[in-house]
């Protein structure tokens, strides 16, 4: 059984004087910016220290109120109020243009309906963006070229392509990707990308077929996931561990091991606290995710966390 990490009567306290502070967005530094020129940059940026303060990451580039997920407008504004990096998600269009946008059809995050593939990027164009709750915005559907050529030297992206590699077609968009990261290929100038991949048979696909100039997001939650990584030729620094949605006390020395390689670890709560409905539970939620030490938190809403502890010494004060 997972052991519970109980909030003492400080904390709580801490957390109060906190919530207090929520709106104050424009005291804060917006140069929050990071440039990245090369692999080694990269890997810099995602070598575990100790002493580092934990990042927070904008999951679909951050939601909030006039503000749908996967726009660069979205982008641009969190990382006005945050250093942050993004997960994006993208599909084609039936000009085998790439879009960010999550689903497969436009239906839930558009004033539109129908498959992405359906549409020409320019018939995309006639409709527009909705936030988390329904709210029509003045923004579209942005060109994936678009967001990378406006992160560059500003922001990491994670790219989730939600599949895995087990059919021909998963393989054809595995090889896609591979051309495009290859030297003349459309993403090869830019060395501010993650890939998430789904097994070590996706990494190895990848790093077999010569991809040097990104890092994996790969699933480390498990004895036999890290066997398996420590026996690929894949070098650590080439990895960012996910663990799943929080940190298990059960694993630690899994998450120790980790460390002494370099890596970072990080947990999803979008699934978890994000979707808590009362805000205050929710910030409760938030701060016993902080206290946990993960090292980085992916978040639905990486601005909830403006104002809450991300120095370890500031969080271990409050332990």
């Amino acid at each position: 059984m997972k052991k519970t990490i109980l909030l003492s009567a400080s904390l709580l306290l801490a957390l109060q004087q906190m919530s207090a502070g929520d709106d104050n967005f424009q005291d804060r530094n917006p140069d929050n910016e990071v440039a990245i020129s090369s692999i080694e940059d990269l890997q810099e940026y995602f070598r575990y220290s100790p002493d580092r303060d934990i990042i927070i990451s904008g999951h679909q580039g951050g939601n909030m109120p006039d503000y749908p997920g996967n726009s660069l407008e979205t982008c641009q504004h969190t990382l006005s109020l945050m250093p942050t990096f993004f997960e994006i998600d993208f599909r084609p269009t039936k000009d085998s243009v790439l879009v960010m946008i999550h689903d497969e059809t436009i239906d839930r995050t558009t004033t539109g309906t129908g498959k992405v593939s359906d549409y020409t990027f320019e018939e995309l164009q006639q409709f527009y963006l909705k936030d988390r709750n329904g709210k029509v915005t003045p923004y579209r559907i942005p060109t994936l070229k678009s967001v990378l050529e406006w992160g560059k030297d500003k922001v990491v992206f994670n790219f989730d392509n939600k599949m895995g590699i087990g059919t021909d077609h998963e393989k054809q968009c595995l090889d896609y990707y591979i051309r495009q990261l290859r030297p003349g290929g459309d993403w090869a100038m830019y060395h501010n990308i993650m890939l998430s991949v789904r097994s070590i048979e996706e990494a190895l696909y990848y790093w077999n077929n010569g991809i040097r100039n990104v890092m994996f997001c790969v699933e480390i939650s498990s004895e036999e996931h890290f066997t398996a990584y420590d026996r690929s030729p894949i070098p650590w620094k080439y990895i960012m561990a996910y663990i799943r949605l929080d940190v298990n006390p059960m694993l630690k020395d899994i998450y120790d091991r980790l460390h002494e390689k370099g890596v970072m670890t990080m947990i999803s709560i979008t699934g978890s606290s994000d979707i808590i409905r009362n805000e205050y539970d929710r910030k409760t939620a938030y701060l016993r995710d902080l206290v946990s030490e993960p090292d980085i938190i992916e978040t639905d809403f990486p601005t909830w966390f403006i104002g809450l502890p991300w120095n370890r010494e500031e969080i271990r004060a409050l332990k």
